[in-house]
């Protein structure tokens, strides 16, 4: 009912009452709680001189009903703002969707549910400001915070990335920062510059998971950061990055460089992520590298309409955001998500964006296995790293991509020397030398005979 004017009666009658329409008399004590519960929902419209069923029983249209119904509007809290409208012997009130939410009368806080207003709870009252940005977990105080767990390290790190100079006491520049106020740390200030900030905050940590497959079944590595707003930016990016092959072709100097994934992507998903994660979950951020995507999972939904995505940007943390912003971590506020569109399609990747639970963000892989060849060779390694986890186990020691890529070519080509590895893989001969004594040392292989004779032999029940 966005346009009141443009419906008749009839046609009202027959929505009947629901989500954006009540029927009253007339105007009783009830109806303060009436315009709250759709202001903190979606809006709707009071029709006066209607019954429940539906019966149009009229209601005098007098200056003294509107001043009142006016006055009834402006005493909520925040006061709510309404339109009057006469349609023949009914009076129609619009009230929209409130932008200062959650809105209560004297009565409490109420939210319109179907045909209903219904009295709301603490927690719905709560999550309402929480998702309205009436309640900001990064400028909450932290009242239990110790000095003693302030890392003054993490401090002098994040004011050389910010380009500031140390020349104030340091109260005054986290005051100057926003992090302190006359009522203690922030949130905020924990989350940059705790020793441990899981401590205080235990959604502060992220989660790096290495799989195999893509069925998420055998984990390859698994790490929990808790290093600060900074240092799992930093970590977080450094374990995918250690984990996405690069292809390499040399035709002029310098050589070309082809990833499986763009760096740039990878980045600033994560960095979104932790911007905006929702910190009150009590959950942490969780980041997946499986064979063929990495996934970003943030829990923190979207403060505004799905169709309004990657044109409209709201900080759910506006301090931490204000923060970062100062820092090349967050350069162009409100682009990143036309940035990570962009890195995927100049490198060949497709991506997803989910809201279905959380907010998911999923780069696809831009390599496609077109030679049976390769095709034989995955099917080897499948089968080895098959042998060596169960269902339910991860391996004991992971491999990363260098000795997983050397793995492939020693069962394609036990015979293969050295000098072989180094130009099939594009690496030193020191570094092959390297990878291999680390494969003998997890057990994962073995050379049986003689260097110029012998063969190389992966030990499949590791």
């Amino acid at each position: 009912m966005n346009n009141i004017k443009s419906h008749n009666i009839d046609m009202i009658l027959q929505f009947g009452e629901g989500q954006f329409i009540e029927f009253k008399e007339s105007l009783d004590k009830s109806f303060s709680k009436e315009i709250v519960a759709f202001a903190n929902a979606s809006g709707g419209s009071i029709y006066l001189g209607i019954s429940d069923n539906g019966d149009i029983k009229g209601i005098s249209h007098t200056n003294k009903l509107r001043s009142t119904i006016q006055d009834i509007a402006r005493n909520c809290d925040p006061s709510i703002s309404i339109s009057i409208f006469e349609l023949d012997n009914v009076l129609a009130v619009e009230i929209k969707e409130g932008k200062n939410k959650p809105y209560s009368c004297s009565s409490g806080f109420f939210m319109r549910m179907g045909a209903n207003s219904q009295k709301m709870t603490r927690n719905e009252i709560l999550e309402l400001a929480i998702k309205s940005g009436k309640v900001r977990f990064d400028e909450q105080i932290c009242t239990n915070f110790k000095w003693n767990d302030f890392d003054e390290d993490k401090f002098k790190y994040y004011l050389k990335l910010a380009g500031i100079s140390y020349k104030l006491e340091r109260d005054e520049m986290l005051r100057n920062l926003k992090v302190l106020t006359d009522n203690g740390f922030t949130n905020a200030g924990v989350l940059y510059f705790a020793k441990e900030p899981s401590m205080y905050i235990i959604s502060s940590q992220i989660r790096c998971v290495h799989f195999y497959g893509d069925d998420r079944v055998n984990i390859l590595d698994k790490k929990v950061f808790d290093k600060g707003i900074m240092g799992n930016i930093e970590h977080a990016i450094e374990y995918i990055k250690d984990r996405v092959p690069v292809r390499y072709e040399i035709k002029d100097l310098p050589r070309d460089e082809y990833p499986e994934y763009p760096t740039d992507a990878y980045r600033e998903t994560i960095v979104n992520a932790v911007i905006h994660f929702d910190y009150f979950l009590g959950d942490m951020i969780a980041i997946e590298k499986n064979k063929s995507s990495i996934v970003i999972n943030n829990k923190g939904e979207l403060l505004f309409p799905k169709e309004q995505f990657g044109k409209r940007s709201e900080a759910r943390n506006r301090l931490m955001a204000d923060l970062l912003a100062r820092t090349e971590y967050m350069e162009k506020t409100g682009t990143g998500i036309k940035r990570v569109i962009d890195a995927c399609n100049t490198n060949g990747n497709r991506v997803e964006f989910d809201f279905s639970d959380a907010f998911w963000t999923i780069l696809h892989s831009n390599i496609i296995e077109t030679t049976p060849e390769k095709d034989l060779a995955q099917k080897d390694i499948d089968a080895t790293v098959n042998a060596t986890a169960t269902a339910n186990e991860p391996l004991n020691e992971p491999l990363n991509e260098p000795l997983k890529k050397l793995v492939a070519l020693l069962i394609e080509n036990p015979d293969i020397t050295k000098e072989q590895i180094v130009k099939s893989l594009g690496i030193s001969r020191a570094s092959v030398t390297r990878y291999i004594s680390k494969l003998k040392d997890l057990n994962y292989l073995k050379r049986e005979g003689s260097d110029k004779t012998g063969h190389w032999k992966i030990i499949k029940d590791n």
